[in-house]
């Protein structure tokens, strides 16, 4: 049915859930499973010159330490459970467009993502990566909440 599992993850409580979540499904089907975190560049003209070349830098750095870390801490997860995982890290102004990019650059016949769930004007607001991944993904796609 599946030949790997695509699992989205930014680092949060939430997104965790739908990692272990993908995990156990990709342990009890036998399937190798790829993580993607998603690096959303700075952006804005508030910085400017240097200061924004040391902003970037900074924050550029800083994500790359928090994807190995979680990394790590997926990698042992998986290894537990017999699950072959590989790791893609993008640099993507649409955590949502990268997230779609890869499952079909890895051949994914599933996404397993987690939801805030959240409705009306916070959803506005805050917009809903899940939601575009939902809307534009040409394969099946679980939502964990």
């Amino acid at each position: 049915m599946y030949d790997r599992i695509l699992l989205p993850t930014d680092g949060s409580e939430l997104a965790g859930r739908g990692v272990d979540h993908g995990l156990a499904l990709a342990k009890a089907l036998s399937l190798p499973v790829t993580v993607v975190s998603v690096i959303v560049p700075l952006t804005g003209f508030a910085l400017q010159g240097i200061v924004q070349a040391e902003a970037m830098d900074s924050y550029n750095e800083g994500r790359r330490k928090e994807i190995e870390d979680l990394e790590k801490i997926i990698g042992e997860k998986a290894k537990s459970a017999g699950v072959v995982a590989d790791f893609v890290s993008k640099v993507h102004l649409s955590p949502a467009v990268a997230i779609l990019e890869t499952a079909a650059e890895r051949g994914c016949g599933l996404i397993v993502i987690s939801s805030h769930g959240r409705r009306g004007i916070s959803r506005l607001m805050l917009g809903s990566q899940t939601s575009e991944v939902l809307s534009e993904a040409g394969i099946p796609v679980l939502v964990v909440k």
